[in-house]
């Protein structure tokens, strides 16, 4: 990144990365990838090899893939790729219908002017990701572009809850679908976009139960996802848009 010096305004200067989010950057990629498999071992002492760094950003990266939901640290034995029973998938899944139609109805109300514009400026940044090598970038941004409307709801506790449920939700998963089934990459790619597009057109016109809508019909597509490529028992998934049915109708 590009940034200007307070001392020097006129001077330029490059702004390092620290190690440890290259590395995360690069576990991400073979996780989403399905390099790395679920239950898959992430070995401090392999990864340091294989990268030629020390272990030191190496155990960093490793807390942050524990931290973004992508692995978990097991007790006296180190950190491995998530594991998810299908009762976490399916709770996650019901959590993320509910919280993403409430934030959208906060955020329709509180979003700012300039919050619409951070919007946007993900969006066109989306349109640029529609390769299987960009996959990574376009997780991140996706994960971004949702967090940053649980901003706009300016409901902290939603925040919050928006937060634990984002890391708990398996999108990575979907995303590894991709790399198995590439010749669906480019419709994927541009519905996801399409979908991003409404809910922003609904909140920059402040249509809260539009934004609700557009917010459940884009989540409802994840759980075909989950129900098509990672075997989630349909009935289950069913049970969960149920109870988001009446915000459908509005």
């Amino acid at each position: 990144m590009l940034i200007h010096s307070p001392a020097h305004p006129e001077t330029e200067f490059i702004q390092k990365r620290p190690l440890k989010e290259d590395i995360f950057d690069v576990v991400h990629e073979k996780i989403i990838s399905g390099t790395y498999k679920p239950g898959d071992w992430l070995r401090q002492e392999d990864i340091a090899t294989q990268l030629g760094v020390s272990m030191t950003p190496v155990r960093e990266a490793l807390d942050l893939l524990v931290s973004a939901g992508l692995a978990e640290r097991v007790p006296y034995r180190g950190v491995r790729v998530r594991e998810m029973s299908t009762k976490d998938v399916v709770e996650a899944y019901g959590l993320r219908l509910l919280l993403e139609a409430m934030i959208a109805q906060e955020a329709a109300r509180n979003i700012t002017e300039e919050q619409v514009g951070g919007l946007e400026r993900m969006l066109e940044e989306m349109k640029t990701h529609d390769t299987l090598k960009e996959m990574s970038d376009e997780r991140k941004l996706s994960q971004e572009f949702h967090a940053a409307i649980a901003e706009a709801s300016a409901n902290d506790l939603l925040i919050k809850l928006y937060a634990m449920v984002a890391n708990a939700f398996p999108d990575w998963l979907l995303y590894e679908a991709l790399f198995r089934n590439p010749g669906l990459l480019k419709d994927s790619t541009a519905k996801t976009l399409r979908e991003h597009i409404a809910i922003v057109d609904a909140l920059k016109k402040r249509d809260g139960a539009r934004a609700a809508r557009k917010s459940i019909e884009h989540v409802i597509v994840s759980g075909k996802w989950l129900e098509k490529y990672l075997n989630i028992p349909a009935e289950l998934l069913r049970e969960k848009e149920q109870q988001v049915s009446p915000l459908m109708k509005k």
